[in-house]
């Protein structure tokens, strides 16, 4: 038995479970990723770029090109150790595990336990929802706080950022999608809007973020930031057939 197909059965053994831990909380899911996480991280001590991605001293959060950001790829697939911090429940931890196990559907990666891997994901319950930007050496802590972070579209959010994705709006190829009103940005905050390099891959930017809005309960945060581009529009009409 592989690591990772050991991981697929240790998540089909709690699926009652997590489903319990879920809809515990599916209000606030409801909001999605990222207005969770701009939520949960609003009175955060920590230093985070972009709003929730740690700055290192090599990198500071810029694009994930250089040797050693990526996972490195071992045959067809690409192995990611990870391990769970003690301070979450069955419950919670489940939340996690089915978030990573969704990458095995339609990616190459692969989530399997740390055993003696000098590399590693480590999950805990820190100070809001934030990642590094890429691989880094050694441990690499993944916050999700325990009331508020647990959900699985966030879990994959900050995966993505540990993986070197960065966010959508600050994609090099931006512009071409959608403008940004900077007019809406809140004063202090036009440092998260600044393109940076990146290797999109060939993708198109997903249709979600020209409907990104922010939380109208928040002083100076009640108007649109993006306005779709012609092809980000035709994006929505498909997605809409």
């Amino acid at each position: 038995m592989t690591p990772a197909f050991f991981f697929s059965v240790c998540l089909s053994m709690t699926a009652v479970c997590l489903r319990a831990a879920v809809i515990r909380n599916i209000t606030d899911e409801s909001l999605g990723a990222s207005a969770i996480i701009e939520k949960v991280n609003a009175n955060s001590t920590k230093v985070l770029v972009h709003g929730d991605i740690v700055p290192t001293a090599t990198r500071n959060a810029v694009p994930c090109t250089a040797i050693g950001c990526k996972w490195p790829k071992t045959g067809r697939f690409v192995y990611v150790p990870v391990s769970i911090g003690t301070e979450y429940s069955s419950q919670e931890r489940d939340v996690i595990i089915n978030a990573l196990v969704t990458f095995h559907a339609s990616t190459c990666i692969r989530f399997v336990w740390r055993t003696s891997d000098r590399d590693f994901l480590h999950f805990f319950s820190g100070q809001g929802c934030y990642s590094y930007l890429g691989r880094q050496n050694g441990g690499q802590l993944v916050s999700l706080q325990r009331n508020g972070c647990l959900f699985q579209s966030t879990v994959q959010h900050e995966v993505l950022h540990a993986l070197g994705f960065h966010h959508e709006q600050v994609r090099s190829d931006r512009d071409r999608h959608v403008r940004i009103l900077t007019e809406n940005i809140i004063p202090g905050q036009e440092h998260n809007f600044v393109k940076v390099q990146t290797n999109n891959l060939g993708l198109p930017m997903t249709s979600t973020l020209s409907c990104t809005m922010a939380d109208s309960t928040s002083p100076g945060m009640g108007s649109q930031r993006f306005l779709p581009g012609p092809i980000l529009i035709l994006i929505l009409e498909m997605l809409s057939e």
